[in-house]
């Protein structure tokens, strides 16, 4: 197969850009296509060897069916697609390995449903990077907890990528004058939203403060952020689309532009960096556990 692509490659006068990168997409049949396009939009910035791993039904007979895309279908990356079944379908490992680009990194990304312990999984031991993504678990909580205790350096979530920008502006709004301590936290977002709860983990142990985390409807996401302060609280708050509203002490109130941010990008922020995220780690680990979970109270009915 890895004559076909240098074959390939030639035929469709593909330019000869070096793929610093292989990245892995163990996925289902219902996932591939969405999968594969997000892989392709953030290798735009990263151009790598995608391989995605199709399990089909491993009690049927042995097959592997193959799909190479490179040029226009893959931008500077080649994307191969590899359908397994019978016995085969188990195999994910022994199939991908053959395909590895020599001498370069290896991230694996678990798009749907991920192992326990990532770094324990035949694909995931091979990685130097292994993402997945808690907000599609059926319990995205507790997934979190799974995930701390089977944390291992090179373990990242999408989850916590989604927070980049949330984390950079209140950064910024901290890092201006009266430079006070932070005496108390509090983060408004979905009981569902595993970053409401990266990110209150992130801000307890960077502010070594009281974290409390106000749970509003599913699927709402991070809705505010309430830093308590000698002379003033400061508040970030986006309760709906893009824009949100930033109040400080001795300040206007301004509107800032706040996006959610799409799975391409994330991805690519992931691709870019290849060591050990450490403040990942903190917050995962040691601030997620320290956070206070208020739920709202029911006001009773008539």
């Amino acid at each position: 197969m890895t004559k076909r692509l240098i074959s390939l490659r030639e035929d469709v006068g593909s330019m000869a850009l070096g793929r610093v990168l292989t990245l892995v997409i163990p996925v289902g049949e219902a996932d591939v296509d969405h999968a594969v396009t997000i892989a392709h939009d953030a290798s735009h910035q990263h151009p790598c060897r995608v391989i995605a791993l199709v399990s089909g039904n491993p009690r049927g007979a042995t097959r592997l069916d193959a799909q190479i895309r490179v040029g226009g279908d893959a931008g500077a990356s080649e994307i191969i697609i590899l359908r397994m079944y019978g016995p085969l379908a188990r195999q994910g490992r022994a199939v991908a390995t053959p395909l590895l680009l020599a001498d370069s990194p290896i991230v694996v990304w678990w798009p749907g449903a991920s192992p326990t312990d990532p770094s324990a999984d035949p694909l995931g031991a091979l990685a130097q990077r292994r993402i997945t993504d808690s907000a599609r678990a059926r319990h995205p909580h507790r997934r979190l907890e799974e995930l701390a205790s089977h944390y291992a350096a090179g373990d990242t979530d999408l989850a916590w990528t989604r927070v980049t920008l949330w984390r950079g502006r209140l950064a910024a709004a901290l890092d201006q004058p009266p430079y006070e301590p932070v005496d108390a936290v509090t983060v408004v977002g979905a009981g569902d939203s595993p970053s409401a709860y990266l990110l209150a983990g992130w801000l307890g142990q960077a502010l070594q403060c009281p974290t409390t985390i106000t749970s509003a409807r599913s699927g709402s996401g991070i809705i505010s952020v309430h830093l308590e302060r000698a002379s003033g609280a400061i508040d970030l708050a986006r309760p709906a689309g893009d824009s949100a509203q930033l109040r400080q002490p001795g300040q206007p109130d301004r509107a800032i532009v706040l996006p959610h941010r799409s799975d391409a990008e994330c991805l690519a922020d992931e691709l870019r960096r290849l060591d050990p995220d450490e403040v990942y780690a903190s917050a995962l680990v040691r601030g997620i556990p320290t956070v206070v979970v208020r739920r709202p109270t029911r006001r009773p009915p008539g």
